[in-house]
């Protein structure tokens, strides 16, 4: 069972909607303290039907009851989702991705202000992953793409020269203010190429689209 918030939504529209889900109470409490300190958050109920929202969901270990209803989160339309969890499996990392999850926040960090860097960077589709993560999603996409090539008639990505550069600096971990300084192209373009592929290659977010590009041996 996942326990969520409950409140009234009455903040300020620039503020970034967010609804809390957990296992048990005592976490639920603690990451709505550290919620309500941050004025950027405004804490609301599931289902409010905001556009931007983002769904916090706190987890000891993944299970197959945690690993669906991230499904389930990510499947509402404008939501976008952050992971806080004590452990992630080596087997478990890649289908986290593949469920929607951009942002993801170890336990033992989940600080306000780490908790709000994850928000953002969600609300924003950026990735935000520990850098322990990446370098595992890293090797584990590594070891697919190599499996992979021994297959015949594999298809190619499709990836553009543009796509790939962008993609490269997001794995780097850079936003996307970062990457058009970088590439001298606007914000605008960048999130335009992150668009465009995402949407082209059905991909849920940013962190998806690297893990793609990886598998692929494109980055």
């Amino acid at each position: 069972m996942v326990l969520r918030t409950s409140f009234d939504t009455t903040g300020p529209n620039a503020r970034i909607p967010v609804t809390v889900h957990a296992t048990d109470p005592l976490s639920l409490a603690g990451a709505i303290s550290q919620l309500r300190q941050q004025p950027a958050i405004e804490l609301v109920d599931e289902g409010s039907g905001r556009p931007g929202s983002v769904a916090i969901l706190l987890a000891e270990v993944l299970d197959d009851d945690t690993l669906s209803r991230l499904r389930r989160l990510v499947r509402i339309d404008g939501t976008r989702a952050v992971l806080v969890a004590s452990l992630i499996r080596e087997a478990e990392l890649l289908q986290v991705i593949e469920s929607g999850v951009g942002a993801i926040v170890w336990r033992h960090e989940a600080t306000g202000q780490r908790l709000l860097q994850a928000v953002v960077a969600a609300s924003r589709g950026d990735g935000d992953l520990p850098s322990d993560l990446l370098g595992r999603l890293i090797t584990q996409v590594g070891t697919l793409q190599r499996n992979a090539a021994n297959l015949p008639g594999a298809p190619a990505s499709g990836l553009t020269p543009r796509e790939i550069d962008v993609l490269r600096l997001v794995a780097e971990g850079m936003d996307t203010g970062e990457i058009a300084s970088k590439l001298s192209y606007s914000e605008r373009t960048v999130k335009n190429v992150m668009h465009g592929l995402t949407t082209r290659l059905q991909l849920r977010n940013r962190t998806h689209a690297v893990a793609y590009a990886l598998r692929e041996g494109y980055i």
